[in-house]
């Protein structure tokens, strides 16, 4: 019953510029991943995904990731990576800011900052 009250209610909700519904098939639609990748990345660590990403990054350039600071940046990527995540998965600005404890004031300067919209507009 739930669900069928939110049915009624999703296309008047829906943000007009949200084409794609996850990250997932985003993805799937550049041809960055498939079902097998996806199964792969489950079976990881978040940790041990990042970890791989910055080896795989490393090998490209001799190891010489030198003058990127990392450390600094890592804690803007991940909020970056869970405000994709959240735009994704909520139907609207309010329960993207419900979703991840910050006023609607901080979503919209994040929505402009990230340009988030930009993501997930089909390729």
């Amino acid at each position: 019953m739930h669900r069928l009250v939110w049915s009624k209610k999703r296309p008047k909700y829906v943000r007009p510029d949200k084409g794609h519904y996850s990250i997932s098939s985003k993805l799937r639609s550049e041809n960055k991943t498939n079902d097998e990748f996806e199964v792969m990345v489950a079976s990881l660590t978040l940790e041990e995904i990042i970890a791989l990403k910055l080896e795989i990054s490393a090998r490209a350039v001799n190891h010489k990731l030198y003058g990127f600071d990392l450390w600094k940046k890592i804690p803007a990527i991940a909020k970056e990576a869970v405000f994709n995540y959240a735009y994704s998965g909520t139907r609207t600005k309010n329960e993207l800011a419900a979703f991840l404890g910050i006023s609607m004031g901080s979503v919209e300067r994040l929505l402009q900052r990230n340009r988030v919209a930009d993501f997930f507009k089909r390729s």
